[in-house]
């Protein structure tokens, strides 16, 4: 036993040294580490912990302006004052959204209105802010099943674990509603992106507060905004567009389209018509601001302006404000006389639709169309169906059918044809709105022969027409041919117009030889009035297709609201295509336009007879019944007119369409009163402008822009009305 114990004793010391040398070993080892780090890398570690990211982000600047072509503001920006939120580059959590909705609240107010501020709020929204005050308590209702799905599908199934009675235990106020708006229009922003917290009806006592605490409210700032703003009450606003809220950002189905061009996703955008149209030009060159964020993303330091916002440019339209005002009138007087006189008879009647351009360059010079919404017994501004609505236009468009019979070869210049019924075995007869005797070419246009169209139809379709007989020989492929022809004025093709879409119209399927002679005067394939304003311009210029257009110019953005800036680009006019025509078939139509309004006999002579102006035009009356499930109820007609002045040399150009109106006899000439009228305007417009001193047709712009005094007075009044 004494020898074991002496043994044992021997052995600790010897174990206890090995310890101590692997302890002082490893010591050692980090001490050496420790100095390779300090030594070798300490720079590079003190770089990796004060590390810094550079991010750019573009601020939103305010878009172009829209002026009328004698240089009168029709669109401005609007100042307002906004309360913009910027997140920090890796955003902040629910809890700090919260806290810093919970500051701001105590100094504006969403929605002063206490039932709409209520009506905002949903659902979803308490529930999110409960589960914010109770995480813990929601958390815990999760089964072991739940615990393991990913972290949105486990957030919405906590978020209906929430009940009615857990949100009855909380005293929705009115503040508190108000902090919770304020947190949704927070998590709407994106990082190192301005989003708009309020901007509409920011008091000056809100912004004054806000900017006085912005130190309290990290990402928050009170700064200038803007809002689109039409100076003449709405006028022309359906083609002006629209842009998106700052709450609704750049469109969701177009949003690679937007963000590859450097949108950010709360920017205001084009939704509709010119604004849609030249976004481009109007929104602008962004400016781009530098942020420096630490490794956690918050901003350190002051942002540093890198590339300096441009405003949008400014379109001048080629619309004149003041004929396009008068016009509204008009076609709204006339359609509100048609609709009292008969009220019963003219029960479907509801839109009026005008186009007025210049022939020689396209310009656009008004577009009105107005409906009557029985239902709140108003007239509404509808001129958007002018491009948008295509109907049946009758007579209006047999020039063309004129001009296609002539450039075919089926009927000779001057060629006369007796205007007998047309009777062919088994078909209801066609005829003429009366006999109208032996009449040629041009004639045919004044009096508005049905019967000289149906023989054009019938040789094009190579059918041999003999009375009581079956046609024979009849081919549909040449129903094509005719179109061909009608598609050279623009019929039944889209204009080209400035503008994110039109309608180019209805093409009927059946092509047997009764629809090809209901083709040939207007009784088939619709059109928009448009078209038929590019139409008669075609037939005005001598056969020279000009595209419409409602820009006439793009200028330089500048300070002053009084003052345009250099042109960066002058809209030149387009010919989109020359009628495949013999000049003379031309000039035989047009004189038959002359006739029409200024010869005896001629179906608008009695309304243009005396026009001081030498118009040409052609009237039309169409057929079109109102159906029900299917079932016809009811014959009604549209009403057309298109024409131009003066007959020589022709400086505008105008389509009227009424669709529906009552077909009873002694009703009032709708599309006649509204043609008249608006010529009239037309040239009292331009012979006052003269008189004042301004040399100037009223479809060019001087360069300067120079406005006459009471047309500045006008626009003065405008805006104070």
């Amino acid at each position: 036993m004494g020898k074991n114990d002496k043994r044992k004793k021997s052995q600790l010391p010897f174990r206890l040294n090995i310890l101590f040398l692997v302890v002082f070993s490893l010591f050692s080892l980090l001490i050496l580490q420790l100095g390779v780090v300090q030594i070798l890398n300490g720079e590079e570690a003190q770089q990796e912990i004060d590390k810094t990211v550079n991010t750019t982000t573009k601020l939103s600047v305010p878009r172009g302006r829209m002026f009328d072509r004698y240089g009168r503001i029709i669109l401005d920006n609007e100042p307002l004052r906004s309360i913009t939120y910027t997140p920090p580059k890796s955003g902040d959590s629910a809890e700090k959204k919260l806290d810093l909705a919970e500051k701001l609240s105590q100094y504006i107010e969403i929605q002063s209105n206490h039932d709409k501020l209520s009506d905002m709020i949903t659902e979803r929204d308490k529930k999110e802010y409960w589960y914010l005050q109770n995480t813990e308590e929601v958390q815990s209702r999760l089964s072991a099943e739940e615990l393991e799905l990913n972290n949105a599908e486990q957030y919405q199934v906590m978020l209906d674990k929430i009940t009615g009675e857990d949100l009855a235990t909380v005293d929705w106020t009115p503040s508190l509603l108000n902090v919770i708006a304020i947190k949704k229009e927070l998590d709407q922003a994106y990082e190192l992106s301005p989003h708009v917290v309020k901007n509409q009806n920011v008091t000056e006592e809100e912004y004054a507060k806000v900017a006085a605490h912005l130190n309290e409210l990290p990402g928050i700032d009170a700064a200038p905004d803007w809002n689109r703003k039409n100076v003449y009450d709405g006028t022309f606003s359906n083609f002006i567009g629209s842009v998106s809220s700052s709450d609704e950002g750049i469109p969701s189905e177009n949003r690679d389209y937007y963000l590859t061009r450097g949108y950010s996703r709360n920017d205001r955008v084009g939704e509709s018509g010119l604004e849609a149209e030249y976004e481009s030009i109007l929104r602008g060159t962004k400016e781009q601001v530098l942020y420096t964020t630490d490794k956690s993303g918050n901003i350190v330091g002051n942002a540093e302006v890198v590339v300096e916002g441009k405003p949008g440019s400014d379109l001048v339209l080629t619309i004149d404000m003041e004929l396009q005002k008068a016009v509204d009138e008009i076609v709204q007087e006339e359609l509100q006389t048609t609709i009292e006189k008969h009220p019963q008879q003219n029960k479907y009647l509801q839109d009026a639709l005008v186009a007025m351009m210049n022939p020689q360059t396209g310009e656009v010079l008004a577009l009105s169309g107005v409906r009557y919404n029985r239902e709140e017994d108003q007239y509404e501004d509808h001129s958007f169906r002018t491009i948008y609505d295509a109907h049946r236009t009758g007579s209006a468009i047999k020039g063309a059918t004129v001009l296609a019979g002539l450039q075919s070869g089926v009927i000779e210049p001057g060629e006369k044809i007796d205007d007998l019924p047309i009777r062919i075995k088994n078909t209801p007869e066609k005829s003429s709105w009366k006999y109208l005797g032996v009449l040629n070419d041009i004639d045919a246009l004044r009096r508005s022969s049905n019967v000289y169209m149906f023989h054009i139809a019938m040789r094009m379709g190579e059918a041999i027409y003999r009375p009581g007989e079956r046609l024979i020989g009849y081919d549909s492929s040449n129903f094509q041919k005719m179109r061909n022809y009608f598609s050279q004025f623009g019929l039944g093709v889209e204009t080209g117009i400035d503008l994110p879409y039109e309608e180019d119209g209805f093409k009927g399927s059946n092509l047997n030889a009764g629809f090809l002679m209901d083709f040939a005067i207007g009784q088939y394939d619709t059109f928009t009035t448009l078209q038929l304003a590019q139409y008669v311009s075609t037939i005005a210029n001598d056969g020279y297709r000009l595209r419409p257009y409602l820009v006439k110019q793009i200028r330089e953005p500048v300070a002053s609201k009084e003052e345009l800036g250099p042109v960066q680009k002058a809209i030149n006019p387009d010919v989109l295509n020359k009628i495949e025509m013999e000049q003379d078939y031309i000039d035989r139509v047009q004189e038959g336009f002359r006739r029409v309004m200024q010869e005896p006999q001629g179906t608008g002579v009695a309304y243009f007879g005396n026009a001081p102006y030498d118009p040409a035009g052609k009237t039309g009356t169409a057929q079109n019944g109102i159906y029900e499930n299917g079932q016809l109820i009811a014959e009604t007609e549209n009403l057309t007119l298109v024409g131009y002045a003066p007959y020589d040399e022709p400086e505008v150009a105008f389509a009227v369409v009424v669709p529906n109106t009552g077909a009873f006899e002694g009703k009032h000439p709708v599309n006649h009163m509204i043609g008249r009228r608006i010529l009239d305007k037309y040239f009292e417009l331009k012979e006052k402008r003269q008189l004042n001193g301004v040399n100037v047709n009223i479809n060019e712009i001087d360069e300067e822009l120079e406005v006459p005094e009471e047309v500045e007075q006008a626009e003065r009044e405008a805006v104070a009305e």
